[in-house]
């Protein structure tokens, strides 16, 4: 999962947001709203189950790349921002009654000691098919359980 970790101003309002932000909500979570692509929606509502671990990708920042692990701790559900017209990812083609968009509610579970970046995960053959190095814009993706495990290697070697 993306998240921007420096400041962004949409609508007025900063939407950065950080690992150690998650940290700082209240019980370490927080839901994952403005998810406004339709193929990161369908994951977030139909592939993404409580339990789940995921990795934490800080971009559009000066040195993007996995900045840690947080879990799933509610499955998706309509996002509420989409309805509200003062909000940045407001959407006024999405209703209550036939949501467009949806979120996940994740929970801090780990910040890497540094970042593993992107140009590192480039690097490494093992990760050449990862949706993350072909697809780098998409903002929530699968990691198979290989590549996860392996990023928590080289983060272990950090």
């Amino acid at each position: 999962m993306k998240a921007e970790p420096e400041s962004r101003i949409v609508k007025g309002k900063d939407v950065k947001f950080s690992i150690d932000d998650l940290c700082r909500m209240e019980d370490s979570t927080s839901p994952w709203d403005g998810v406004r692509n339709y193929e990161a929606r369908n994951i977030l509502r139909d592939q993404m189950k409580t339990g789940d671990k995921v990795l934490f990708y800080h971009s559009n920042c000066k040195v993007p790349g996995v900045s840690g692990v947080a879990s799933i701790v509610r499955e998706g559900y309509p996002d509420h921002t989409a309805f509200d017209p003062d909000h940045p990812y407001y959407d006024p083609k999405s209703n209550k009654e036939s949501p467009k968009w949806f979120m996940v509610d994740v929970k801090f579970v780990r910040k890497f000691d540094s970042i593993v970046s992107l140009a590192e995960l480039k690097s490494h053959g093992e990760l050449k098919d990862m949706a993350l190095i072909k697809r780098g814009r998409l903002s929530v993706q699968p990691v198979r359980e290989d590549e996860f495990n392996f990023i928590l290697g080289l983060a272990a070697t950090k």
